[in-house]
C-alpha cells in the first residue's frame, strides 16, 4: 500500500518566473556559469560526503539520547558544508521529481500526537535557490520541476537540528517520485554527485527498516531489534553495502525474505539510494550509527567520503 501523502510535482513557477524570484537575469546556462564562478571565487572548496540518516521518531529532536548525541558529533566531524541537499522520506511526489527553490523554507510539522515542545520547534535555516538551481540542471534528464511550495519536513529538520544547531547552513530538498523504481532513485543520486565537489552535503533521510504497524511504545534506542525480521533485514542491508552490491540494493525486495515486514512500503528506503548514488566509485561506507528505536525501526546511519 502506497503512502497517502503524495503530491503532484507541478511546475509551481516558470523558468522565467524562477529567475525573477531569484532576482537574477539572463539565461539558465549563463546563470549556472556565473554561480560556478562565484563558488570558485570563495576559495578552495572542501568536497563534502554523501550520507544517509536513519531519522526515527520526531521526538529525537527534543531528546538527549545516544542517537542525538551521535548526530551532534557527526555534524562536527563532517564540518560546515556550503549547502545541504536533503532527500527526505517525507516529501513524496508522483509523476516527477521536484526541487525546492525557496529562499526561507518553513519548518513543516508533518506529524500529529506529539508534545507542544516539538510542534512549536522551528529550524530557521535559509534555503539555497542557487545550489538548488544547479541540482535542477543536474536532473534535466528527468525534467525535474522547480517548487516554491516546500519547506523542511521532519525528515530534514529533526536531525539537522542536532547536526547543525545554529541553523546557519542553507538547506534545500529534492522530492522522491514514488511512482519510480529503485534504479531511477539511484540514477538521480548519481546525477547529483557532482554537487559534492562544490561543497554541498548530499543527505538522504529515512530508515532502512520502517514498519510503523510493528513498532513498540518505548522510543528507547537499543542495540538489537525486538523482532528477528527487523534485525535480519538491517543486517542484509549492511552486508550489501559493505559488498558494494548496488544491484541488490536497488531492488529492496531481493535483499532478504524479511522485506515484507521490514519494508512494507519503500518510502523510507528510497533515500538510501540517493545517498548511495551520490557516493563515488570505490568509496566504502562507514557506519556513523547502528541501532533500533521503538523496537523495530532501524536507525542505521552511514557516510561515503
Amino acid at each position: 500500500m502506497a503512502p497517502t501523502h503524495l503530491q503532484a510535482p507541478t511546475h509551481s513557477t516558470t523558468r522565467r518566473g524562477l529567475l525573477r524570484y531569484l532576482g537574477l537575469s539572463g539565461g539558465v546556462a549563463t546563470l549556472l556559469a556565473a554561480l560556478d564562478q562565484a563558488v570558485a571565487a570563495q576559495g578552495p572548496v572542501q568536497k563534502m560526503p554523501s550520507i544517509f540518516i536513519g531519522h526515527g521518531s520526531p521526538l529525537n529532536a527534543v531528546q538527549d539520547n545516544r542517537f542525538s548525541r551521535r548526530l551532534r558529533q557527526w555534524g562536527r566531524d563532517i564540518g560546515r558544508p556550503r549547502a545541504i541537499l536533503m532527500v527526505s522520506a517525507h516529501w513524496l511526489t508522483r509523476g516527477g521529481t521536484a526541487v525546492a527553490m525557496v529562499r526561507q523554507p518553513e519548518t513543516i510539522h508533518d506529524f500529529g500526537g506529539f508534545p507542544q515542545e516539538l510542534t512549536q520547534m522551528q529550524y530557521p535555516a535559509p534555503g539555497s535557490p542557487e545550489f538548488a538551481l544547479q541540482a535542477l540542471a543536474a536532473l534535466k534528464a528527468v525534467n525535474a520541476a522547480p517548487s516554491l511550495e516546500w519547506g523542511l519536513d521532519h525528515g530534514a529538520w529533526t536531525v539537522l537540528h542536532h547536526m547543525y544547531p545554529l541553523a546557519d547552513v542553507p538547506v534545500f530538498q529534492v522530492s522522491i517520485d514514488y511512482a519510480q523504481a529503485g534504479k531511477y532513485h539511484f540514477a538521480l543520486g548519481r546525477a547529483l554527485a557532482a554537487l559534492r565537489e562544490k561543497g554541498v552535503l548530499v543527505a538522504g533521510s529515512g530508515n532502512v527498516v520502517h514498519n510503523l504497524r510493528a513498532t513498540e511504545a518505548s522510543d528507547a534506542i537499543t542495540a538489537q531489534a525486538s523482532k528477528p525480521w527487523a534485525q535480519a533485514y538491517d543486517g542484509a542491508v549492511k552486508k550489501a553495502l559493505l559488498a558494494g552490491a548496488v544491484e541488490s540494493l536497488m531492488d529492496y525486495q531481493s535483499l532478504d525474505a524479511s522485506h515484507t515486514a521490514a519494508v512494507p512500503t519503500p518510502d523510507h528506503y528510497w533515500p538510501l539510494l540517493y545517498a548511495l548514488g551520490a557516493a563515488g566509485f570505490g568509496e566504502k561506507p562507514t557506519f556513523a550509527f547502528e541501532g533500533f528505536q521503538n523496537g523495530t525501526i532501524s536507525m542505521r546511519c552511514m557516510q561515503w567520503g
